[in-house]
C-alpha cells in the first residue's frame, strides 16, 4: 500500500464522521477508526524521522584533514567549544553527569538509565571483537612466518629420526597448515572484519548522541531561563530525543544479534583448532610408529632422553674447556701519551670506580649521543637519560659529554702493579679480550709530568626551587653538573645533582673554581737525579 494514501485516510474518515449522525450505529466505529489512523500516521512519521536521523549520523565519513578544516566555520567552532566546555563541567563535577534526571520527563529518565546499561554492553562487545580480530591477524602472521622457515629442507647430517622428521614437517607445511590458514581466514578473520565494520554505525550514533545530549542540556537551561527557544534549537532537542529513543529501542536487538554472530565465530575457531590438532596428531603417530623407540614404555623413554641430554651437555662442557685452553692470551697494548693524560684527567675528576671501556664502536644516532671507538675509556656520570631510560648512560669522554648504550660498556678497574712506584691500568679479567694498559718507564723522564688542572662547580648564588623539576641551592654549595642544558637544549638551565637530589638550576648561578687538592688516583711523583760535581 503506498504510504501517501495512509495520510489521506484520517482526513477521509474525519469528513465521513462529520456527515454522520451521532445516533448512528456506525458513529462509534468511525470515531475509533479515525483515532487509530491518526495514531498510525504519527507512528509512521516518528519512525521515518528516527530512521532519517540514524541514516544521517551513523555514516562513517573518511575525511582528509583538508576536508575537515574546510567544514569549520563560526557556527561549528562555537558549537564544538560549547560541547567541550559542557563536557569539562561534567568531568569537574560542576554540572551533574545525569542532568536529564531533572530536565526530562520520567519516561526519558528511565530511557537514559536503560541506555547507559545498553551502551556498556555494546562497548564491551566492541572491544572484545577488536581484540579478537587483532589476535587472529597476529596468529595468521605468525603462521606465515613459521611456514617460511622450512628447516626440513636443510641437509641435516643426523642419523635415526631425521627422515621421519622431514616427512612429518613437509606434510605439515605443504598441506595441513596452508589449508588451516585458508579456513581460519575464511571462517574466522573475514567474519570478524565484517562484524567490526557493522559495529562502526552504532558506535558513530552513540558518539553523536553524546554531542546532541550536550546541546540538549544547554538549550534546556536556556529554555528554563528565557521561557522559549528558536525553531532550530527545538529541532536540535527533537533530534536528541529521536536518537536516544532509537538507540534504546533497537540497541538491545543489535547487541543480541552481534553476540550470536560473535559466538558462531568463536565456535568456528574452536572447531578449526580441534581439527588441526587431530590432523597433526594423526600424521605424527604415523611417523612415530616407524621410530625404533616407539614401543618403549614412557618412563623408560624419558629416562633415555635425560641421559642423552646429560651426556651431550658433558661433551659440550669438555669442548668449551679445551677451547679456552688453546685460546691465545689477550694482547696488551700500551696507551698513547695523549690517552694517558685523558685517562688521568677522568680519574681526577670522577674517581677510578667510574671508569668504563667501550666493547665495540658506536655511532651516535640520537641527539646528544656520542660517536666513540672500541676500547676507548670514559667516565660514568649518570646511569639513565633525562627520560628515565636506563639503557642510555651519560658519560664523560674526556672533553665531550653525551649518551652511549649501556650494553656497550664494561667496567675498567685500576690495578696496582707489584713493582715499586709503578702503576698500571687494566680492565676486568673476564670482561673483554682486548685490554689496554700502560706502565711508566723505568728510566725517569727528564721533565716532571704535569697533571691537567681539575675544577669543581659551586653555586655562586642561592636558588630556591619553584617546581618539582628544580632543586634548591645554597651559595658556595658543591654540586655536579649532569647536563649543561635542559631537555629542549637551552643552555639557560643545567641539570645538576646536589646532596643526592637531581634537578634544574639556572646556569648563570653556577661558578667553576679550581680544586684545592687533587684527589683520587694520579701518577707517582718522580724526582730528577741530582747532578754530580
Amino acid at each position: 500500500m503506498p504510504v501517501q494514501r495512509i495520510t489521506k485516510y484520517p482526513l477521509l474518515l474525519q469528513k465521513i464522521l462529520e456527515n454522520t449522525s451521532a445516533r448512528d450505529k456506525a458513529y462509534a466505529a468511525l470515531q475509533s477508526a479515525a483515532s487509530a489512523m491518526l495514531e498510525i500516521n504519527a507512528n509512521i512519521n516518528e519512525y521515518k524521522r528516527r530512521k532519517e536521523v540514524a541514516t544521517k549520523y551513523s555514516k562513517v565519513e573518511q575525511l582528509t584533514l583538508r576536508e575537515r578544516l574546510g567544514r569549520l566555520n563560526k557556527h561549528s567552532i562555537a558549537k564544538k567549544t560549547m560541547r567541550l566546555s559542557r563536557l569539562f563541567m561534567h568531568e569537574a563535577g560542576i554540572v551533574p553527569k545525569e542532568p536529564t534526571v531533572y530536565l526530562l520527563p520520567i519516561d526519558f529518565q528511565t530511557e537514559d538509565k536503560e541506555f547507559d546499561h545498553l551502551e556498556e554492553k555494546f562497548q564491551f562487545l566492541a572491544s572484545g571483537v577488536t581484540e579478537l580480530k587483532e589476535n587472529v591477524a597476529s596468529y595468521l602472521n605468525n603462521l606465515q612466518v613459521f611456514l617460511l622457515s622450512k628447516p626440513q629442507e636443510c641437509e641435516l647430517e643426523m642419523e635415526g629420526a631425521a627422515q621421519q622428521y622431514r616427512r612429518l614437517a613437509g606434510t605439515l607445511c605443504r598441506t595441513i597448515f596452508p589449508e588451516f590458514m585458508r579456513q581460519l581466514d575464511r571462517l574466522g578473520y573475514q567474519p570478524l572484519c565484517s562484524l567490526s565494520e557493522t559495529l562502526k554505525g552504532p558506535q558513530q550514533l552513540i558518539r553523536k548522541r553524546l554531542d546532541k545530549l550536550l546541546d540538549y542540556e544547554e538549550i534546556e537551561e536556556k529554555k528554563c531561563e528565557m521561557g522559549n527557544v528558536t525553531y532550530d534549537e527545538e529541532a536540535t532537542m527533537n533530534t536528541y530525543l529521536a536518537i536516544n529513543t532509537l538507540l534504546v529501542s533497537e540497541l538491545p536487538t543489535f547487541n543480541q544479534v552481534a553476540m550470536q554472530w560473535l559466538g558462531q565465530i568463536l565456535r568456528s575457531l574452536v572447531a578449526l583448532q580441534r581439527d588441526l590438532a587431530k590432523q597433526v596428531l594423526q600424521e605424527a603417530e604415523i611417523e612415530l610408529a616407524q621410530l625404533p623407540h616407539s614401543h618403549i614404555p614412557l618412563p623408560t623413554f624419558w629416562k633415555m632422553v635425560k641421559d642423552t641430554l646429560s651426556q651431550s651437555g658433558a661433551q659440550l662442557n669438555s669442548f668449551c674447556q679445551k677451547f679456552e685452553t688453546v685460546m691465545p692470551s689477550p694482547v696488551v697494548q700500551p696507551l698513547s701519551p695523549a690517552e694517558e693524560r685523558r685517562v688521568l684527567s677522568l680519574v681526577n675528576k670522577h674517581g677510578p670506580d667510574k671508569l668504563y671501556q667501550l666493547t665495540s664502536n658506536i655511532s651516535g644516532s640520537k641527539d646528544l649521543d656520542l660517536t666513540l671507538q672500541r676500547g676507548q675509556i670514559v667516565a660514568l656520570l649518570h646511569e639513565m637519560d633525562t627520560k628515565g631510560n636506563t639503557n642510555r648512560w651519560l658519560v664523560d669522554a674526556g672533553g665531550h659529554r653525551g649518551y652511549v648504550l649501556a650494553g656497550k660498556l664494561q667496567p675498567y678497574h685500576l690495578v696496582q702493579s707489584q713493582k715499586p712506584r709503578m702503576q698500571m691500568l687494566a680492565p676486568d679479567a673476564g670482561a673483554e679480550r682486548r685490554r689496554h694498559s700502560y706502565t711508566l718507564p723505568e728510566t725517569p723522564r727528564p721533565q716532571v709530568l704535569i697533571t691537567p688542572p681539575a675544577f669543581q662547580v659551586v653555586a655562586g648564588y642561592a636558588f630556591t626551587a619553584r617546581s618539582p623539576h628544580e632543586v634548591s641551592l645554597q651559595a658556595g654549595q658543591l654540586l655536579t653538573v649532569l647536563e649543561p642544558h635542559d631537555k629542549k637544549g637551552s643552555k639557560e638551565w643545567s641539570l645538576v645533582e646536589v646532596n643526592g637530589q637531581r634537578g634544574y638550576v639556572p646556569s648563570s648561578y653556577l661558578m667553576m673554581v679550581p680544586t684545592q687538592e687533587l684527589g683520587g688516583w694520579s701518577l707517582p711523583a718522580w724526582s730528577l737525579p741530582t747532578q754530580q760535581t
